[in-house]
């Protein structure tokens, strides 16, 4: 299989060349060239298979020559060993007569990124064997990335790995989870900024040619496929679970970045007969705009009690466009570069008929997440978190519009990494698992840095230089 780019511009690559590569040189995204199509047959052998054999079904297609049957086996089986859960990945609990909750939190930091990173750091490991070369990863996070990364990646030889987070615009929990992994090898970035300049600097990095090839340059966001991919999985054994492909199932997916809700698209794409699903945003609501309106508007980050959703900027929003819009390159990067300019642009009514056709699109605001954390533990028992409870909301205006069928809210951190939100719902303690406690006991190390990408790449370039830059 081979890799092309949102934008046209950037030359085609294997999968092995657009791990390395992150974003595409013509600053889009890489998407593959064909979606394999699964036949109602091969979807019905899947049913009832575990976690893992759904995960190699999904990624073998796309994989392709980087790895052999087995050693693609054995990483999916390194990747999840280590969850709490390891009989159980992704639990389904039931909390209405259609309606079900998605635990995504069983893995080592609690939260639905370490699905998509304990995989990512094992390609990047297995990759790193074929090809010896220097590897620097960078990444920006609006609380769960950058952990899963750190904790994912902390393993890897020879790599160096940069995360930036928005300074005090993280919960504690999530910054502790953060900077409490250390290693010579491992950076924290606490950028005096909001997520969006964090993942610009990013963004940034890619286009200095100088970094892109003497530093080995490859990132952790979503913006990189490898993210992408293993998110797949999860749709398809939920959805095949609960009665798929006969029955129909759809999703709701609290959205910041649109990688997870991206990942969702590609399920459908591959033949998972899958409902309209729906995009659930918090006060920052550019997405839930956008559906209403065509108008695609940037506006300032408004802080909230689900921090990790504190996006103006979803950047997989691109591939869906490129996917929706006939995959013109040309009109993408049109309306990317006029975005990068006035943060905003639009789409013809046409487009937005056929993402509304793949899509609804709601938004909560913080007093709504509150209440729903409240009615779902007074209704059902179950206790969620503030990011959770924007999906569990969302479903529920899905049911008001008139949604029909099985419905799938995403579960996306453990309740205790927000648990003064949780507690001031409930009025209930919330119990802090182990691997949790021991962070926020663990000493911290971080380096805050002006908002300036100069200010970043200087660092980057200096810790990278450091005696201790080839340790790990």
């Amino acid at each position: 299989m081979r890799y092309i780019s949102t934008r046209g511009l950037a030359p085609t690559l294997s999968f092995s060349d657009v791990v390395f590569a992150g974003l595409a040189e013509d600053g889009g995204l890489y998407v593959p060239e064909d979606y394999p199509v699964f036949s109602l047959q091969e979807w019905q052998r899947l049913r009832g298979k575990s976690y893992a054999e759904v995960a190699f079904a999904i990624m073998r297609p796309y994989v392709h020559e980087a790895f052999d049957d087995a050693t693609l086996r054995a990483m999916i089986d390194r990747a999840y060993g280590g969850f709490s859960q390891p009989e159980n990945i992704t639990p389904l609990i039931q909390v209405g007569p259609e309606d079900w909750i998605l635990e995504l939190f069983h893995g080592p930091t609690l939260a639905f990124k370490d699905y998509a990173m304990q995989m990512l750091a094992q390609i990047f490991e297995g990759l790193l064997e074929q090809k010896r070369r220097p590897l620097t990863i960078v990444g920006a996070t609006s609380g769960d990335t950058g952990s899963a990364a750190l904790h994912a990646c902390r393993g890897i030889q020879g790599a160096q790995v940069f995360v930036l987070h928005p300074h005090g615009r993280v919960s504690e929990v999530q910054r502790k989870q953060m900077t409490t992994v250390i290693a010579p090898h491992i950076h924290n970035i606490a950028l005096q900024g909001t997520f969006d300049d964090c993942q610009a600097v990013v963004k940034q990095l890619f286009q200095d040619a100088e970094a892109r090839k003497d530093w080995g340059l490859t990132a952790v966001n979503s913006i990189n496929w490898a993210r992408i991919l293993p998110q797949v999985v999860y749709y398809a054994y939920a959805a095949l679970a609960l009665g798929a492909p006969e029955r129909t199932v759809a999703f709701t997916v609290p959205t910041g970045n649109f990688g997870n809700m991206f990942a969702c698209f590609v399920a459908q794409k591959m033949g998972l007969p899958l409902g309209r699903c729906v995009v659930a945003s918090n006060r920052n609501n550019i997405l839930t705009r956008f559906f209403q309106t065509g108008v695609m508007e940037s506006r300032a980050v408004e802080a909230s009690v689900s921090p990790s959703m504190d996006i103006q900027v979803s950047s997989n929003f691109e591939r869906m466009l490129f996917e929706i819009q006939s995959r013109n390159a040309t009109m993408v990067k049109n309306q990317m570069d006029g975005f990068k300019k006035t943060g905003k642009f639009s789409v013809d009514s046409g487009t937005l008929g056929a993402l509304r056709e793949k899509c609804h699109a709601f938004d909560v605001t913080d007093t709504q997440t509150a209440d729903m954390i409240s009615v779902m533990e007074q209704n059902t028992g179950y206790v969620c978190d503030p990011h959770t409870s924007v999906g569990c909301y969302s479903a529920r205006q899905w049911r008001q519009s008139g949604g029909v069928g099985a419905m799938v809210a995403l579960a996306c951190a453990h309740p205790s990494k927000f648990a003064s939100v949780v507690q001031g719902a409930t009025g209930k303690p919330v119990p802090v698992p182990a691997r949790l406690q021991q962070a926020l006991l663990a000493p911290e190390k971080v380096n805050v840095l002006a908002n300036d990408f100069g200010v970043v790449r200087d660092f980057i370039a200096a810790a990278r230089r450091s005696p201790s830059a080839s340790t790990v």
